[in-house]
Order: C-alpha cells, then sequence, then structure tokens
C-alpha cells in the first residue's frame, strides 16, 4: 500500500517583478521522511518554502500548487495558513539572533508559541516551556526561561528556536541553513538533536542547505535545486555514488575526499543567473562541459535514471564520480 505524501508540491511558480525565482517546482515529502534541499545560494531553496507557507511580501506571484494532506496553501485564507505555520508545519531559519525577540526572556517567547497553538497558559505554559528547553538540551533549562537571548550562545538560541518550533508538535519541520552560523562542533550537535527530534517524534525533516556535507548523514533524499528549479533526486546514497546531473557531479567534486588519494578541488565556474538574464534553454548550460546545442531549444524535462531518481538533463547518465566533474 502506498503512503499518500504529506506536502506535495506541483508546478510552484514564484515571479518578483515579472522575474521567475521558481520556475516549477516538483516535490513531495512523505511522512516522517527526511528530504535535503540543496543548491548554490539563489537557487530557490528557501523561497520554495516561504511560498508553500505564504511568507513572501505580497509583491511575490506565486503559481502552482502546495498541499498537506490535500489542503490547498497557495492563496488560502489567512485563518487555514495560521493553523497550518507553526502547527502542522514548523519553519527554523540559519540566524536566531534575527528570528528571536532582544527585549523578551526565552521562557515568555517559547510560551507564546504554546498558547497560539496549544491554548496552553500560565504555570502550564512555563513548565511545557520547560520540559521542551530540556528536550533539546539546553542545560539548567529552568532557569534559562528567564534568560534573554544576548545572554546564551548561538548554539544555544539556535536550540531555543527548534523548541519553539517543537511547540506546536508540528508533522514537518523546515530548517533553513540551521547550522550555517555555527562552528564546526556545534553544527554537529545540531544535527545530531535533528536526528533524535525525529526517532522521538516522527516528524518529517526537510532541511535547507548549500553544504552536500550536511545533508549527507541526516536525510534519506535529496533533492538539487539550480536556478528555481529542482535538476535532479536521488535516494542520498545513490546520489553520491552515481550523480546524474552535471550541476550534482560539480557539487561532489567540490567536496574533498574522506578517504583515498587527494586531488585538487574543482570549482564549478561563473554562477547561478540572475532571474532577470537567465540563458534560453537549460539554465545550467553556460556552466556545462556538455553543452550541445539541444541544450539551447528549452528547459530540459525530468528523464528518470532509476526508481526513485531522476534528473533534468539532457545528458543525464548515472555513473560514479571517478575523476573531475563535467564542468567547463
Amino acid at each position: 500500500m502506498t503512503t499518500a505524501p504529506l506536502v506535495a508540491i506541483h508546478g510552484l511558480t514564484v515571479a518578483f517583478d515579472g522575474q521567475h525565482a521558481l520556475r516549477g517546482i516538483e516535490l513531495a515529502v512523505m511522512p516522517g521522511e527526511a528530504v535535503g534541499l540543496v543548491g548554490e545560494s539563489g537557487c530557490g531553496k528557501s523561497v520554495t518554502w516561504l511560498a508553500a507557507l505564504g511568507l513572501l511580501p505580497p509583491r511575490a506571484r506565486i503559481g502552482g500548487s502546495a498541499r498537506i494532506d490535500g489542503t490547498e496553501l497557495i492563496g488560502a485564507p489567512a485563518a487555514t495558513l495560521d493553523r497550518v505555520r507553526g502547527g502542522r508545519i514548523a519553519m527554523i531559519f540559519q540566524d536566531p539572533a534575527s528570528s528571536l525577540n532582544p527585549v523578551h526572556r526565552i521562557g515568555r517567547q517559547v510560551a507564546e508559541a504554546l498558547m497560539l497553538h496549544r491554548g496552553m497558559t500560565g504555570r502550564a505554559a512555563r513548565e511545557e516551556a520547560r520540559r521542551l528547553l530540556d528536550q533539546v538540551g539546553i542545560p539548567d533549562a529552568a532557569r534559562r526561561l528567564d534568560a534573554y537571548p544576548h545572554e546564551l550562545s548561538g548554539g544555544q538560541n539556535q536550540r531555543v528556536m527548534i523548541a519553539i518550533a517543537l511547540a506546536g508538535r508540528p508533522e514537518l519541520l523546515v530548517a533553513d541553513e540551521p547550522t550555517t552560523a555555527l562552528d564546526v562542533t556545534i553544527q554537529a550537535q545540531v544535527l545530531d538533536l535533528l536526528r533524535q527530534l525525529r526517532r522521538d517524534t516522527g516528524m518529517a525533516l526537510v532541511l535547507i542547505s548549500h553544504d552536500l556535507g550536511v545533508v549527507a548523514d541526516t536525510c534519506e533524499r535529496v533533492c538539487v535545486m539550480y536556478a528555481g528549479r529542482i535538476v535532479e533526486e536521488a535516494p542520498t546514497e545513490r546520489l553520491f555514488a552515481a550523480p546524474a546531473h552535471p550541476y550534482t557531479r560539480g557539487l561532489i567534486g567540490a567536496l574533498p575526499p574522506i578517504e583515498g588519494p587527494r586531488r585538487p578541488l574543482l570549482a564549478i565556474p561563473g554562477g547561478v543567473p540572475e532571474p532577470w538574464a537567465m540563458p534560453p534553454g537549460c539554465a545550467f548550460a553556460p556552466r556545462c562541459a556538455l553543452r550541445v546545442a539541444a541544450c539551447d531549444a528549452g528547459l530540459p524535462a525530468d528523464a528518470a535514471i532509476t526508481d526513485g531518481h531522476r534528473a533534468a538533463c539532457l545528458r543525464a547518465e548515472a555513473a560514479p564520480l571517478l575523476a573531475e566533474p563535467a564542468v567547463a
């Protein structure tokens, strides 16, 4: 029996002032699974979920569909979005200092989320806030309730943000670059915490990152984004073993090998095109060594490589990355 997706996104487009930032996102998240969304800055990773949750400014023009258990979110009334945001889908961001209110104590901010999503107030809310802080690994949680954000470290503030996200008991947590502003040791601790919370609560996870290494040990499936499209999707182990899209091969080729002989790291030349300067056809073509004339004729459709593995490339070929990545 096939399980229905928890969240299904189809043909999602976003345009700002007539320039497209998303160009048809197709993505499904199953209950309880962990999905990585990776790509360079400017590919549209964060915009995808901001659009789905109705968090973009009014000037954004959004098309397509984003559904949770069949409930349409695109264009949904505010009351529907208020029930979903924080309640069924929670989102945390890379800089907790910009998300936490500096003039309110930590306990009050966690309790506010508990009041909004679970109707808890007073002593019950404070005790649940303490339990949540303890769950996310903040030492001496009872005392930290009365602390201000500036009295905590960056890693502790990120744990507070995770506690606030958990307050509504979400079915899906979207973590937008949650470790970027943290040092390597704290990064590992936060990723371990997210894995533990998934085991304990059964919630699904979408981990947004520009770093393939961050999602390698955390996610079961990876979607690679480029210029507002998902260009490759595969189970994590297969993606790293046999990437099919030249862009994915370039990203993996830029990672230093943990084992085996040393080799020079090659950067992908150029940069992600701006929405107002999108090349005809495949957006990656100007940076790709496999480019042919047909690449400029139109957007390449998704090609099924194997079951669960697809890539949007005319010359997609799943093969081990043995030498240099296929980029110019």
